[in-house]
């Protein structure tokens, strides 16, 4: 299982267009104030374990909050959970709420996203989030889980298997 924080604002919105090749493609984008949140999120390569989202960054206190009450009850006994070198994330009483699942906690190398199967995740979330465009943070809200929601178990499993976790068939 891997863990991992995204952001997400409301000024999201399209990076690229198409259009007839003598004009250029022009769109509105927010450029005033915009609010900010953070995905925390787990998977496996069944799928979405465990996720929320929250006002502003990840501390060790919304971090511990979250173990308490949505990663620990998904965890089972013999799951490994991944995760980065997150300062929360090597709390001791996170760490020990985690391993009394009967989890195993594993952390990756520093610099590494490209063996984090989830981060290609995140990248399927926030391109449907660009594609709705919100504005507001309950719209935000709305429009992540509904993101989630798109990401199907055959899409983790590629992804597990993409970053190497999963032996390709010859």
């Amino acid at each position: 299982m891997f863990l991992d924080e995204t952001g997400a604002k409301t000024n999201m919105t399209r990076r690229y267009g198409w259009g007839p090749s003598d004009e250029r493609v022009m769109d509105l984008v927010s450029h005033g104030h915009w609010e900010t949140t953070t995905l925390i999120h787990a998977i496996d390569c069944r799928g979405s374990r465990a996720s929320t989202i929250t006002n502003g960054p990840t501390n060790a206190w919304v971090f511990e909050a979250y173990v308490d009450w949505l990663l620990a009850p998904a965890l089972r006994p013999g799951d490994i959970l991944i995760m980065d070198n997150l300062s929360s994330h090597k709390g001791g009483a996170v760490l020990e709420k985690i391993r009394a699942t009967g989890a195993e906690v594993q952390f990756l190398p520093p610099y590494s996203p490209d063996l984090n199967p989830i981060e290609q995740i995140f990248s399927k979330i926030k391109a449907h989030l660009r594609r709705l465009a919100v504005r507001t943070e309950r719209k935000l809200y709305n429009a992540i889980g509904k993101a989630i929601d798109t990401v199907t178990p055959a899409d983790c499993l590629n992804w597990f298997r993409n970053s190497g976790y999963i032996a390709q068939k010859k």
